[in-house]
Parts: C-alpha cells; structure tokens; sequence
C-alpha cells in the first residue's frame, strides 16, 4: 500500500509535464530539427521510468508513458530463460535488480561473459516458471528502494499487452552468451517479431545484427549496431568498437542506425569538462545512419559545464544549432521530453512579464565562489531580477558582501596566517570560528573565496576549476556595480545586527541606510531595493526610516500562520521568504503533502518567496524525478510563490523563458 500511495504522489505532481508535453507539441512541429529524418528526436524510456521505479517494472513502463510524450519508445533488455522464454531484465546477472538471493540463495553460478569471469544469478539457470516468484528491486542503489519487491519480472511480450506502447525497442546484449548455452537469440528474435510489433533491435554484436538483417530487410523495424566503450572489444569481429567507428559504411550494411555513449560526441576531459563535439552525428548522418545517443541519467554524472541542469545538457545533444541525435536513451523520459517538446528552439527575443521573480542567492553561487564579482556578473548574465548582498562586518567597520559572518565557510581562512584567529562566540554559533570582524577589509583582500558545496556528502562539487575564483566586494562596491545592469532591483540582507550593535558598537542598520544613500538609491526609481531579515526588529526601525521594500526571513520551517502573525508580520514586511520545506514538506525524501502556507500568507497581502533552490538532484525530494524543472514548476505553479531564491538563477531563467514563450505563442 505504502508503493500504492507514493505513486499517486508521484502522479500528481507530474502531470504538469503532460500538459507542457500536450500543449507544446506544435511548436516542436513548427521549427526544422537537424535529424537524419528532420522529424524530432525520439525519447527511448530504459526500462521504462527506470530512475524512480526497478528497471522493466509495471510501474516504471506505466509511469513512463504517463509523464513522457506521448510517442516515447520502451526499452527492453532482453534476456532468455532455460525455457528459451523472453523477459526484460536491464542485466545479465539478476542479483542487482531482483530479489532473486533471498528466493534462490544457492543459484549463484559462474560463467564466462565474451571472456569474462563473471559470477551471479542467472537467467538461463531458470524456467519461466521458477521466476514468477521473483520480484524486481531498483538497481542502482543510490536511487529509492520504496518500490521493491512489488512487481514481477515481465515478459517481452507482457509489454505489449498490457502497455501497447507508441514504439517498443529491443535490446539483444549477449546473444554470444546465450548460443553457449544451446538458446538461439537470434530465433526468438524472429518468433517474437512475428506475434508483437518491434520497432527497434540493437545489439552490441555485429553477428547477431547481420544475422538478422535480410529477414528485417524491407520492414517498419530498425536494427540498430549499439557501441560499447571505445577501447573495448566487440566478441564476434575482434575489432575494438573504436575501430569499428570508423568503418560506418560496413555498419550501414546491416543497420539503419548507431547507438553510442553520449560521450562519443560530446566528450569530457578527465575532471569532468566538456571537450568539442565530435563528427560521430555528421559522419553518421553522410552514411544515412540514424544516431542515438545513450547514458543520460538526472542523477548521472554530466559534465560541470551544465551546472547539475540536465536540461540544458539534453539540448546540447537535441539544439545545438550543428546537429541534432536522432533519439536519446534515458533513465528519466519526463526530462528530454521537456527539452525537446518545451526548451529547444526558444525564441532568443522573447519578452514580457512572466513569474516567478528570481532572487540570486550569493549571487550564481552554483557556478563561482559566493558574494564574489565572479557570482555576481554571473547572476546578471543567468537573468536575475535581484542580485543579493548578505551584509557582514569588518575588524575596521567596512560592510562587506559575505554569505557567512564565519570566514572559515566562505573564504581560505584557515590556510593563511589568521588561523590563529579563532573565537568561540555562542551567540552567533556553537563552534569556533573566524569571524568577519576579527579581520580588517585589507586583510580579508588577501583571502581566496571558498566554492560552497552543499552537497559534498554526495561527492558533488561545483566547477571545480573556479573553486577559490573571483575577488570579494564592499557593499559599496556591489551598489556602484549592480546601477547600470538590466536588474529590478538589488536585495541587502542583515543578520546578526543584534550581536554586532551590542558587542561592536555598531549599527548595521544605520551603516546600510548610508550606503544607499551615498549610492544613490535612495533618489532613484529605476531599481527596488529590498532589505531582507529574519529579525524583526531590523525590519520595523527600517520601515521607519525608509521607504524601501522589507522582506521577512522565515528562519524555521512552518506549516501555517495564524491571523495574529500575519498581522504582525504585515507591519513590518512586504513579501516574505519560507524554506522549501515549509510548502511540501517530505519523509523519507518523498513529499507527504502540500501545506497552505502560501496562499495564507498570500491572502495577507505579503509576497511569498521559496529558498533554497538547487540544481543538484539530492537536493531534491524524489517525486520532482531529479529534474530542477519539475521542482521548479511545483513551486511556481502547484503553490503558486512569486519569487524563487535560487543558486543557479539560469535554471529557473530558462524555465520562465520556455512559460514567456509559450504564452506568447499558444495562448
């Protein structure tokens, strides 16, 4: 039951795609793609939605055509049984993605795979009937395990019958392997073709293909040659599938496509960045081979070039304005249908109001060191309305754009001679740190910035090569820079100012009012300001003093406001900022639910903005499928916030772009 629930959790929370996928269909119609055929890129679903749900389940085919376009093709893995019966396993060997150890713990075998030792739970160890007690288990384990063991494992055939899929690809991986155990792929292959329709075959071995070709000349049916890794050996010519790149005129003679790992075209350098495209899709393309790309994953590894955004990586492969893959292999469909049915071929000149409003946080700190110039000209360029100056104060009293009071989270501190530094001030924190004021601005000059890596449990880290980049900013320094750039307007926020008037002497307040003035802020129309904090007493002597706009930082999550609060809140503030939990709160990475915070605070008259968003997919709960865009559009859409506080500001741009111009366009 508990699966049961999740999955209308998860369904609801899609079904904006499919509208986006319904809606949007015409305009992929409208603009020329640069296939074999000019026709779209098609969306070939591995196992279905095989990055939620156990690879080839019910579930994952099921979900897959609900939340994908409405042409997605599904994969299967095909495997044989002792009983020569077709089934869809995504490998091999059944202990990663089965139950099998637990029904069989005595089948382990070893055999030898195209020379390989290889050890595990074996398909041709059993009948058809021996599995049917045998259950499907997610096989990459650092994806969600609340769907296992619920779904049999199902024949080729079942999914057809119960799914009767737009297109239905077969994969055929090891018919060497099972020809030494007296199956004949090749023979179920043609049996199957017969009774069901098939609409692609691909297999990493060329005599399997070119054994079958001549019965498939002349059919709707595409064979497909499927490259493996480049220095690694195709088990039936004994060339490396490098070599055979190269040689695509003899491919030709019994496929009408390739295959290959996404980086055959685009490929990285060794830490993770992209390398020029190569001539794969053009010299592929001048011998009439279609090209598919595979590999794609949200929670994959991709290049830091993408900024954790997978789909703008998917538009490098579709939109790129050199060439365009003829279909892509993905894990997650509901992603590359976005790309090519919602994001490519986006009018460069689109304008006009659309939400939500984007904040930067620390500026683009998702690509360059926080509160740097780097993070800043980054956040003007990704299209933030807002750019933010998180306050802080020096030894010498100069206000200084920092995301931490604490040096030793922003900067390299503790690698330079004022590590020696280091207080223990409760009132700011439990644990010892250096603080901006224990350092002048000149001293703080000879510091590098630090890359925050929110994520680093999980081994992401962000563009690495800039990790100490770009130099920090005077609050100064930041108004005099963000006067003359396209920005609504600027957001200053103030934290500790309690602590720093009574331990410093110092008003942050009073100093922050001060430099608007001598920026000129306070005489000009052209951009807001907006002070932020989750002090209220900052808020109510700002709204004294000024006529800026304040927002009110929700520093804790929250469920609902009583009418009391909000009137209070109303005194002081214009908008407020809630974290994300505050909304769709989650247990066990799944959302329980949604709250009516928003529309509360909303029917007060105050701005709701949602912090903190991020590209990298742990971040997110899983019913947002490891897709920014997904949470994104939950948030802007299902609660409906009016502003996003983001670290990628060029995410959420792009997603207000693709709103823009559809409503220019179709409604």
């Amino acid at each position: 039951m508990k699966g049961r629930s999740c999955a209308r959790n998860l369904c609801f929370f899609a079904a904006f795609i499919l509208f986006l996928t319904l809606v949007s269909a015409q305009k992929g119609k409208a603009s020329p793609w640069l296939t074999l055929s000019g026709s779209a890129p098609a969306i070939i679903a591995r196992g279905g939605f095989s990055g939620l749900f156990p690879d080839s389940s019910t579930l994952a085919y099921n979900f897959a055509l609900v939340v994908g376009s409405p042409d997605t093709i599904l994969w299967c893995d095909v495997q044989l049984t002792k009983d020569g019966i077709g089934i869809c396993l995504s490998n091999l060997t059944m202990q990663n993605s089965t139950d099998i150890p637990a029904q069989y713990p005595q089948g382990e075998k070893v055999y030898s795979v195209n020379g390989v030792r290889t050890t595990g739970w074996f398909p041709v160890d059993y009948n058809a009937a021996q599995l049917a007690n045998v259950s499907l288990v997610q096989g990459i384990f650092s994806r969600t395990d609340k769907f296992d063991s619920a779904y049999p494992i199902l024949g080729v055939e079942d999914v057809v019958t119960q799914f009767q899929p737009p297109g239905y690809w077969l994969n055929v991986q090891h018919d060497l392997f099972y020809s030494q155990h007296n199956l004949s792929m090749r023979s179920y292959v043609l049996s199957v073709s017969k009774r069901i329709i098939v609409d692609y075959i691909s297999s990493p071995e060329v005599r399997f293909l070119s054994s079958i070709a001549n019965r498939f000349n002349g059919s709707k049916t595409k064979l497909v040659f499927r490259f493996l890794g480049q220095n690694i050996q195709e088990p039936t010519t004994n060339q490396t599938y490098g070599s055979l790149l190269k040689n695509l005129t003899f491919i030709k003679t019994f496929a009408s496509g390739i295959l290959v790992p996404k980086n055959y075209i685009w490929p990285l350098t060794p830490d993770q960045y992209l390398q020029p495209h190569t001539s794969v899709v053009a010299d592929a393309h001048k011998a009439k081979l279609e090209v598919y790309a595979s590999d794609f994953a949200n929670d994959g590894t991709i290049a830091y070039n993408y900024s954790y955004d997978p789909i703008v990586e998917y538009l490098n492969f579709v939109d790129n304005g050199d060439f365009s893959v003829d279909g892509v292999l993905t894990d997650f469909p509901i992603t590359p249908a976005e790309a090519i049915n919602c994001y490519s071929h986006l009018s460069k000149n689109s304008s006009g109001l659309a939400k939500p409003v984007i904040i930067s946080h620390h500026g683009s700190s998702g690509t360059y060191p926080e509160c740097t110039d780097l993070a800043y000209q980054q956040a003007v360029s990704d299209g933030s309305d807002f750019i933010d100056c998180p306050v802080q104060i020096t030894q010498d009293g100069v206000l200084v754009c920092m995301g931490s009071i604490n040096l030793m989270d922003d900067t390299t501190v503790t690698k330079s001679s004022f590590n020696t530094r280091l207080s223990t001030i409760p009132e700011i924190q439990r644990n010892p740190g250096i603080f901006t004021f224990n350092l002048t601005w000149e001293e703080i000059q000879t510091l590098k910035p630090m890359m925050e890596n929110p994520e680093v449990t999980y081994t992401l880290y962000r563009n690495p090569r800039s990790a100490n980049a770009g130099n920090f900013m005077t609050l100064s320094s930041f108004l005099s820079f963000t006067k003359d750039k396209k920005l609504s307007g600027v957001l200053i926020e103030i934290e500790n100012a309690v602590f720093v008037a009574e331990k410093l002497g110092v008003s942050v307040t009073d100093a922050v009012i001060s430099a608007l003035n001598d920026s000129g802020y306070s005489n000009q129309t052209t951009q807001q300001v907006i002070i932020r904090s989750s002090n209220s007493a900052v808020l109510v002597k700002l709204k004294q003093q000024t006529k800026y706009k304040l927002e009110y930082m929700v520093d804790e999550s929250i469920r609902d406001a009583d009418n009391a609060s909000l009137t209070d809140i109303k005194k002081f503030a214009d908008s407020v900022s809630i974290n994300k939990q505050s909304i769709f709160p989650k247990t066990a990475g799944f959302i329980t639910t949604q709250t009516g915070v928003v529309q509360r605070l909303k029917s007060a008259g105050l701005a709701v903005n949602v912090y903190v968003l991020q590209n990298e997919f742990v971040s997110q709960a899983w019913d947002f499928f490891s897709d920014p865009y997904s949470e994104i559009t939950n948030f802007v859409n299902g609660a409906e916030v009016d502003g996003i506080i983001t670290d990628f500001p060029a995410t959420t741009n792009l997603y207000r772009s693709m709103q823009l111009f559809m409503r220019i366009h179709y409604f």
